[in-house]
């Protein structure tokens, strides 16, 4: 039915550069009537050619013009645009339309619903993200082992990352942006590499230190103070250099122009915004919590091998009394 009514692309014509399909169909005049089109044949179990009036009932009505399939089951697609306002993200608004599709619509037997489309491909991106993050920790942890030869440092380093989520979540909360998957996603994976580059500069120096002989207290003060000009300068360069990128601020140079809000900004914006707060904070926590860390975990191996002989002391306590 549909070869004799839409007919079938049986080939091409082309004139010059320009192409035009050749259709195979019946005549106006035999796909026009109901009548006609009943006297169509198909062939039965033996082959031989029966008319279609004969095994099914043909009247006028309505249907679908195609029927699309997911995982073999029928479904039916339904888009839709989000009205762009200050605070109106698309989380709220598949909340709203989930809320009211639980409420007011009462489906048939066998019928549910589900989001596709840009929500799925954000659980994609999202699942991408988290196995990227935790896959780069892991990759910078085995560096820092392999570097120092320690598990104390490596932890150490490591509390930074988890310092410059603070800043990432205040700044998102300060300026209002909304925490996208994607571009926030990739600022927090991109920061955590130059807040570990930070604290290595400290925590590198503080061994140096502590191998020529400087008391550990002396060394982590002195460290502080002699790399904080590098590590200010590693923050600084990059927050000045991502601004631009955040706040839309495009400037040509050959047409001597200067244009504000940029329309790059609204993509690249939640990127800037988590790696500027997340640094601006983890700069200022590395200089202090860092060292402060180190100082307190760098005893720690010591207490461990103590603790057979302070459980062997508490053993033998009560005998010595009695």
């Amino acid at each position: 039915m549909q070869t004799a009514i839409r007919g079938v692309e049986a080939s091409e014509y082309r004139v010059g550069e320009d192409e035009y399909d050749i259709r195979v169909r019946l005549r106006p005049e035999s796909r026009v009537s109901i009548d006609e089109l009943s006297e169509l044949t198909v062939p039965d179990e033996d082959g031989v050619p029966i008319p279609i009036r004969s095994v099914a009932r043909i009247e006028t009505g309505v249907g679908p013009a195609a029927i699309r399939r997911v995982d073999l089951r029928r479904v039916v697609a339904i888009e839709g645009d989000v009205l762009r306002a200050p605070g109106r993200t698309d989380d709220t608004v598949r909340a709203e339309v989930a809320a009211i599709l639980d409420r007011d619509v009462e489906w048939p037997a066998g019928y549910r619903w589900e989001y596709a489309g840009s929500n799925q491909e954000e659980d994609e991106s999202q699942s991408f993200l988290q196995r990227a993050f935790v896959i780069a920790v892991l990759l910078i942890s085995l560096v820092l082992v392999t570097q120092f030869n320690s598990l104390i440092l490596p932890a150490t380093v490591m509390l930074s990352v988890v310092l410059s989520l603070i800043g990432v979540f205040w700044g998102l909360i300060l300026t209002g942006t909304p925490f996208g998957i994607v571009m926030t996603g990739i600022g927090v994976i991109s920061l955590a590499g130059v807040v570990v580059n930070n604290a290595i500069v400290l925590c590198d120096f503080v061994v140096r230190l502590r191998r020529e002989g400087v008391e550990k207290t002396r060394a982590v003060v002195d460290a502080g103070a002699i790399r904080l000009r590098p590590v200010l300068l590693t923050a600084v360069t990059t927050i000045l250099g991502l601004i631009p990128l955040t706040l839309g601020i495009n400037i040509g140079f050959f047409e001597g122009t200067l244009e504000l809000g940029a329309e790059s900004s609204q993509w690249w914006g939640p990127m800037g915004v988590a790696v500027i707060a997340g640094l601006t904070v983890a700069t200022v926590l590395t200089l202090v919590i860092v060292p402060v860390t180190y100082h307190a975990l760098d005893e720690l191996p010591d207490v461990v091998r103590r603790l057979p002989e302070m459980a062997r002391a508490r053993r033998l306590e009560p005998a010595a009394r009695a």
